[in-house]
This record gives C-alpha cells, sequence and structure tokens, in this order.
C-alpha cells in the first residue's frame, strides 16, 4: 500500500543525536499513526557511526529506508530522499529534532484545505543567541527586498509538500545543482528560500505554520561565514530568476 506519509532525513555525522534518542522520538511518533508511513533517510557521507546505526533500525522496521551517499551537503541529501519518497505528503525533518516531528499534526488541516507547500515558521527564537536573532531578523528584511518573498522563517527545515509539487520543485533544483562531493560540514543557506521562492513561482499554494522549536548549538553553523553565504546564495537565487533558470 502507498503511503500516506514519507519523511526525509539528510544525515551527516548524527552520532551525538542518535545516542540522544532522536530516532526512537521519531519512530514512537510515526508508530502511534494509523496511517502508512515511510522513514527516508539519507546517509551523506558520514564518517562516525551513522550509517552502521541506522542500518540497526532499518533491519528491524521495513518502513525505515536508509541510503548511503557520498558527502554532498544536506541540500543534495534531501534532493536524493524527496526522489525516492512515494508518500502522498513528503515531509522534511532534521534529525536533531529542534523542530520534534510531532508538529506534523498541525499541518495536515491545512492540506485539508488545498495547501500545496506547508512549512515550519520559528516564531519564538527563545535560547538562540542574540547574533543569530539578529541575522535571522535582517535575513527577513532581504528576503523581502531581493526576493519579495513575504515569509517570516524560510529556514527552518521542517517542510511539508503533495508528492507531485514536491517533485517538481527538486527536479527543478537538481538541474540548477550538480552533484558534487564536498569535505567537512556544509551548510546551504539558499537551498530553503530557493525551494519556497520556485514554490511560489510557480503558483503553488503555500501556508507558513508556527512550530514549536528549541535551540540545538551546532558547530555546522558559522555565523561570520554563514551570514555572507546567505547573502550571496539570496543574490544568486535573484539572477537565476532574471536568466529565467527556473523554468
Amino acid at each position: 500500500m502507498k503511503p500516506y506519509l514519507s519523511i526525509i532525513i539528510s544525515a551527516w555525522n548524527e552520532d551525538e543525536n542518535l545516542s540522544k534518542g532522536a530516532m526512537e522520538k521519531i519512530l514512537k511518533f510515526l508508530t502511534s499513526k494509523t496511517y502508512e508511513w515511510e522513514l527516508i533517510i539519507v546517509d551523506d557521507g558520514s564518517d562516525d557511526n551513522t550509517l552502521a546505526s541506522l542500518n540497526k533500525y532499518s533491519e528491524t522496521e521495513n518502513r525505515v529506508k536508509v541510503i548511503s551517499s557520498p558527502h554532498m551537503g544536506k541540500a543534495q541529501g534531501i534532493m536524493t530522499g524527496v526522489a525516492a519518497a512515494k508518500g502522498e505528503i513528503v515531509l522534511t525533518i532534521d534529525m536533531d529534532q529542534s523542530t520534534p516531528i510531532s508538529e506534523f499534526d498541525n499541518f495536515v488541516q491545512y492540506f485539508k484545505q488545498g495547501s500545496d507547500v506547508v512549512f515550519g515558521s520559528r516564531q519564538n527564537r527563545k535560547g538562540a543567541p542574540l547574533y543569530r536573532q539578529i541575522l535571522a531578523y535582517g535575513m527577513v528584511v532581504l528576503r523581502f527586498l531581493v526576493l519579495r518573498l513575504p515569509y517570516r522563517d524560510t529556514q527552518c527545515g521542517f517542510k511539508a509538500y503533495k508528492r507531485e509539487v514536491a517533485k517538481k520543485i527538486f527536479s527543478t533544483l537538481q538541474k540548477i545543482h550538480p552533484q558534487k562531493v564536498v569535505v567537512g560540514g556544509v551548510v546551504n543557506p539558499g537551498f530553503d528560500i530557493e525551494i519556497l521562492y520556485i514554490a511560489r513561482k510557480l503558483k503553488y499554494k503555500i501556508s507558513e505554520v508556527s512550530v514549536a522549536w528549541q535551540y540545538e548549538n551546532s558547530k555546522r553553523v558559522r555565523f561570520i561565514k554563514d551570514a555572507i553565504a546567505g547573502v550571496k546564495e539570496l543574490l544568486l537565487v535573484r539572477w537565476r530568476s532574471i536568466t529565467n533558470k527556473y523554468v
């Protein structure tokens, strides 16, 4: 039977999150549901025990699927997972559960009301360092000025799509972003912006929904470097639009 929900996680060096019981929290939620589901985890070339740990879950639960991939960054991991998804609804989440998977329950009504894309918005940034809150506010202003995106939070990884909508958006992204092996932690600040920009350009119905969020310190986030990269990628999205890359 075709699943109702496909959950996609791009995982890279997740030993710490797995040791904190992230998978147990996710599976506890999913196994409590009456609808069919699949959990697709793309191991993004982890060099710790992540892949071995994930394989143990797939061996005991056939609805957990693990895809091993070279290290190409979170964005490519998500694109790989979406391409393999079979569910009616496709949900992308982060392994650290900073936004718990249970927040999906609040998304269902929006799909019933005709939304094509529903994404989480972290209205309360409590616990996040001041510099990250300032950066987030600054990016809200820039996103509107450069791309006219009217959203408060494009960067939350908790996003859901009707499957055919996800396939269309991500197939467009795949044409623009060729696969490329990378080294070390990779943050793709423009990726989430680009997803919503394409969805809006294709005139899909989009809903921004408040979600619970807990700050999780990450060594992968580098304030100055990522802020500069965010501005560059924002301008790059605009340039791609002007040069008709999204058609």
